[in-house]
């Protein structure tokens, strides 16, 4: 994640550069809402970056956090191109991409229905449109990214594949799109990177060979700490195959003294 940082959108101030570690979100006395770690105040919630990944924590009892519009009560992981709202206030998380002009011609080349774009948020919450073939994004009808709004273009912009990249072209939109929080017209995608279309509809790009340090889920953090905790399972049935050769031979000394038993005393 190349120069994060924290983006006020509705209000007039300065980028937060998110390093490695803990940035706290806090209510100043003057009322205003404030992000670092020397600001004085109650603390709301903070976002913990490390190699991992990055995720929000939100105070305890703490109501009114949202990322895209969805109530946080606890934990969630964060994107590049999240919008997390606190208290009224939208802090934009902001990330670098690669330029389409650093496209080169050898990178052409054919689809693969294995590159998705993943829904997030909208109307497509949920779905995935493989790059199979280039994909348009528009109101018009043959779109294969429709957005059925009045106010967004026909033909809004193009994706395809190139090499192990998406490449995004703007084909005449009025705002352009949002790549990780960044209004673009043109750009070259990769793995993990979220795209957003009219504010509110959603992707992130999925590209199952490309390594990715994400963490899907919050669970998955608590999920990891329990199950390094627990003793290794194969140690059970190891033992229990060690017992079958002293059962067996017990069973043979067991059926050798009932015959020496029936054999003299019948003599």
């Amino acid at each position: 994640m190349q120069n994060l940082r924290l983006h006020f959108s509705n209000r007039p101030a300065p980028d937060r550069p998110l390093t490695t570690g803990v940035h706290r979100i806090v209510r100043e006395a003057a009322g205003t809402i404030g992000v670092g770690d020397a600001l004085q105040g109650a603390l709301l919630a903070q976002i913990c970056v490390d190699r991992r990944g990055l995720w929000l924590q939100v105070a305890n009892g703490m109501r009114g956090v949202h990322i895209n519009g969805r109530p946080v009560r606890r934990m969630a992981v964060l994107r590049p191109g999240d919008a997390v709202f606190v208290e009224g206030v939208e802090l934009l998380l902001q990330s670098g991409y690669a330029s389409a002009s650093d496209l080169r011609d050898s990178d052409a080349g054919q689809g693969d229905m294995r590159v998705v774009l993943r829904g997030l948020g909208g109307k497509y919450h949920g779905k995935s449109v493989s790059l199979e073939e280039p994909r348009v994004v528009g109101r018009a009808r043959d779109a294969h990214i429709r957005i059925d709004d009045p106010a967004f273009a026909e033909r809004h912009a193009r994706l395809e594949l190139r090499g192990e990249r998406v490449l995004l072209r703007d084909l005449g939109s009025s705002e352009g799109t949002r790549v990780n929080g960044m209004a673009v017209r043109d750009a070259l995608l990769v793995a993990g990177d979220q795209i957003v279309f009219d504010a509110q509809h959603r992707f992130v790009l999925e590209v199952p060979w490309a390594p990715s340090a994400k963490i899907e889920d919050a669970a998955a953090i608590d999920d990891a700490s329990s199950a390094s905790a627990e003793p290794a399972a194969p140690a059970k049935p190891a033992s229990s195959a060690l017992r079958w050769p002293w059962l067996l031979l017990a069973a043979l000394l067991m059926a050798g003294a009932l015959s020496a038993l029936l054999l003299f005393g019948a003599g």
